[in-house]
């Protein structure tokens, strides 16, 4: 996987686990709200399919069959 097709979902996964660890820094010794752990399931899925996505391109082009590429 070139660096070019890799950067978006690496970008999307920095700023996810940055507001991953802003929303978990902020509520140290205090505890989160519901809507605030609502926010932090979702961020946790959406990482979970960024990094899924990931492991499928790399190793799509890895075993040549990029053609059948996962879309994200």
């Amino acid at each position: 996987m070139s660096h070019d097709t890799e950067q978006p979902i690496l970008t999307q996964i920095h700023d996810l686990v940055a507001e991953e660890h802003h929303l978990r820094s902020t509520h140290t010794g205090i505890g989160l709200n519901s809507a605030e752990r609502a926010r932090l399931e979702a961020l946790e899925h959406q990482l979970d399919r960024c990094w899924d996505l990931l492991r499928q391109r790399r190793a799509s082009e890895e075993f040549g069959t990029e053609d059948q590429r996962p879309e994200g």
